[in-house]
């Protein structure tokens, strides 16, 4: 068959229609010019014509030669068979079809000698025939495709399943979904309030709620502790999800009487095979909104992914020395049966790391009397001040180790403390992780979605400043009898180093932590030479900040070089981009080995956590970060580009749809 000759007709009589058109111009100029493309354009039409009454032919010859492969009935029974068919050449024209496929298919139009793409695209031949059914639209309908090859081709069986895809669908819209909110900061609106003004502001906003999920055609039940369910259908979840949950915004509009807006957050599930199961990870969505700061939604998916939505402003305190005291009782618990007491944080450890790890050690050896190490890599800590200054206190003792060594020691009462991380991806050891089954984690980030999961003791507070400040408060708790000012300076730094010095992120809990340690004997201006530079590295932090670009109101740099005090440089420069006027988040690109690193800083009005978590990293709503492998620091800087401005539209485009 010549397909290609058919199938590019129209090409040929549109060239030979502009031919047309042309030679009609030239007139005015040459009739020479004007015989010669008018002779052309003819020559071309009458060449397509010829080769189109050739091409069909053939496609006639074909169509005989499929009646003549047949006998009278089995031709007679095919072309009347239920099922619309269509016989496909090698070049995968359509040279025969049944009255069902004329009549189903094709709506009564001759398809011969059309290609089989038009009524199977975006499927291929070759994909139909090896799959066992291909699901293709045409038109109004949808098909199951089935075929199998013959000499001349191959023949196309379509099974037209309309009605039960519409029956699937319509299943799937109104599958149940379980959704669970919290009230995220009840307390904290109504904490100094009259009793009225905690009934007025608890009612609008349950009636928020009950209106919104009354719009979902769904259920809302009040149950305790400032929580919700609402039952509803996938439908309308569905609907929300592109809409971003402007529920989320209504609930802003209840302000208490200090004018703070009230947040909720909710936990919602899809594809769970029963209830159970449903509300089993509708109480997972909502922890994972809750860690991430609330006033956002989550959604966990079939597979175990989670999709999140808001979060875009930064978490009211929480204050709640009960739930501080429970979780400083059951560590100190743990640490007494535990033999041997190994205190971990994150990769390229920094103040805030290292000084909780200083104040759970001093918790764990010389409150509760066990053996305690710090496992950290010295070589790449950037808390050498720290380290230097507890090594000086206590001369005689051992006190950090490496990983390594802390490998040889671990045995089944072996207990783990991971700070400032609650990721097995950034933890400085993840095989010493591994090898301890008995895990306490303290963390302050939001909560992402690949997590240290069956600790003994999870302290998670997204609310706080720093985990150094967490820690403040469990020593308090524990025991604080033997804090000296070594432990109270690095305990001090770490709370100044995350809040840059008491600006951001900081609550009532963060000054009363700074205020504690200070009794303790912290003296500012040790804790200040903590941040001293060297030279090279203060003029090292400029050149980067020199080298930025301003997009809106990002501002982006970036050293192509790697050099000694790389990381403490361009987290300096990151902050020093937010002094620029106009500038509300800042990024700084590094190498470091043969990744990129990227640091992310703002000031509360963007959330750099998720600009971060496109890109596969994550942090805080003011502070974040994110590695990338295998990109040049170019490569790296175009797709955190692209994550910005992804960010914005999304941003944007909500607030267009509020207003």
């Amino acid at each position: 068959m010549k397909k290609k000759v058919w199938a590019s007709s129209p090409v040929f009589f549109v060239i030979s229609a502009v031919l047309l058109l042309t030679a009609a111009l030239s007139w005015f100029w040459s009739t020479v010019i004007f015989t010669a493309e008018i002779s052309l354009a003819a020559v071309s039409i009458v060449a397509v014509v010829l080769a189109n009454r050739h091409f069909k032919a053939h496609i006639l010859y074909a169509s005989k030669s499929v009646g003549e492969v047949l006998t009278g009935e089995q031709y007679c029974s095919l072309k009347q068979f239920a099922l619309p068919v269509a016989v496909i050449g090698e070049e995968e024209d359509i040279i025969w079809v049944n009255d069902a496929f004329l009549e189903q298919v094709s709506a009564n139009r001759e398809c011969r000698g059309d290609h089989i793409m038009k009524f199977i695209y975006p499927a291929t031949v070759e994909q139909i025939l090896s799959a066992v059914g291909t699901d293709i639209t045409v038109g109004a309908r949808q098909y199951t495709v089935f075929g199998i090859r013959t000499d001349a081709g191959c023949a196309l069986y379509f099974l037209d399943d309309t009605a039960f895809q519409e029956i699937s669908r319509n299943y799937e819209e109104s599958r149940p979904i379980v959704m669970l909110a919290s009230f995220d900061n009840r307390e904290e609106l109504t904490r100094d309030s009259t009793s009225n003004e905690e009934i007025r502001i608890t009612s609008e906003v349950e009636d928020t709620l009950n209106r919104w999920s009354q719009g979902l055609g769904g259920f809302f039940k009040r149950l305790s502790n400032g929580r919700y369910l609402i039952l509803t259908d996938e439908s309308h979840l569905r609907t929300e999800m592109k809409k971003r949950f402007p529920l989320l915004d209504a609930v802003h509009g209840v302000k208490a009487a200090d004018r703070l807006s009230a947040t909720v957050s909710i936990g919602a599930s899809r594809g769970a095979k029963t209830l159970q199961e449903a509300d089993e990870w509708a109480r997972s969505a909502l922890n994972m909104a809750l860690g991430r700061g609330g006033d956002q939604v989550a959604v966990k998916e079939a597979d175990g992914t989670y999709e999140f939505f808001g979060g875009l402003s930064n978490g009211t305190e929480k204050r709640d020395s009960v739930r501080t005291r429970v979780f400083a009782a059951s560590i100190s618990d743990d640490i007494k049966e535990s033999d041997v007491v190994f205190i971990m944080g994150h990769k390229y450890s920094d103040l805030d790391c290292i000084g909780a790890a200083i104040g759970m050690w001093n918790a764990a050896c010389k409150t509760l009397c066990r053996p305690s190490y710090i496992v950290v890599n010295l070589e790449q800590s950037l808390a050498s001040p720290q380290i230097r200054a507890l090594q000086s206190t206590y001369p005689k003792e051992e006190i950090f180790m490496s990983p390594q060594e802390a490998q040889g020691l671990v045995t089944p009462r072996s207990m783990l403390v991971v700070v400032d991380t609650h990721s097995p991806d950034f933890v400085e050891s993840a095989d010493l992780l591994q090898s301890v089954s008995r895990v306490v984690v303290i963390d302050h980030h939001r909560m992402m979605v690949r997590h240290i999961e069956n600790a003994l003791v999870f302290f998670h507070e997204p609310y706080a400043s720093s985990t150094s400040e967490m820690v403040t408060d469990l020593l308090q708790y524990i025991g604080d009898s033997h804090v000296t000012q070594t432990e109270a300076e690095a305990l001090l730094s770490g709370i100044m180093l995350d809040t840059k010095n008491f600006v951001l992120k900081t609550g009532a809990r963060t000054f009363e932590a700074a205020a504690y340690l200070r009794r303790k004997g912290a003296n500012t201006v040790n804790v200040k030479r903590m941040f001293s530079d060297s030279l090279d590295a203060y003029k090292a932090k400029y050149k980067i900040v020199s080298n930025a670009e301003i997009f809106g109101r990002f501002a982006v740099a970036s050293t192509e070089k790697e050099f000694q005090d790389i990381r403490i440089a361009s987290a300096q420069a990151a902050d020093e981009l937010l002094s620029i006027q106009g500038i509300d988040a800042s990024f700084v690109l590094f190498p470091a080995g043969d990744v990129i690193n990227i640091s992310a800083r703002s000031l509360g009005d963007v959330n750099v956590q998720l600009i971060m978590e496109a890109l596969g990293g994550g942090g805080h709503l003011t502070m974040a970060g994110a590695q990338l492998s295998g990109l040049t620091v170019a490569e790296a800087r175009k797709r955190l580009i692209a994550a910005i401005r992804d960010f914005t539209e999304k941003t944007s485009n909500h607030s267009n749809e509020m207003n």
